[in-house]
C-alpha cells in the first residue's frame, strides 16, 4: 500500500465517525423533542379531565354528530 491510500482510508474512517456522531446527536435531539410533545399532551389531557370533574352526569359522554 502506498501512503496515499493509507491517508485516504484514514480520512474516510474519520469522516464516517463524524457522520455517526452527527446522526446520534440528531437522533437524541429528535427523541428529546418528541418526549417534550408527549409530556405536553399528557399534561393537557389531565387538565381537561380535571375541568370535567364538576359537571353533571352525562356531560362529555357520547355525542351524535350524524345530524
Amino acid at each position: 500500500m502506498d501512503v496515499t491510500s493509507i491517508v485516504s482510508g484514514f480520512l474516510a474512517g474519520q469522516a464516517g465517525g463524524l457522520q455517526s456522531q452527527i446522526a446520534a446527536f440528531i437522533f437524541n435531539a429528535n427523541a428529546d423533542a418528541e418526549k417534550s410533545v408527549v409530556q405536553a399532551l399528557l399534561v393537557a389531557g389531565q387538565q381537561n379531565l380535571a375541568s370535567l370533574a364538576n359537571v353533571g352526569a352525562g356531560i362529555g359522554g357520547n355525542l351524535n354528530i350524524s345530524a
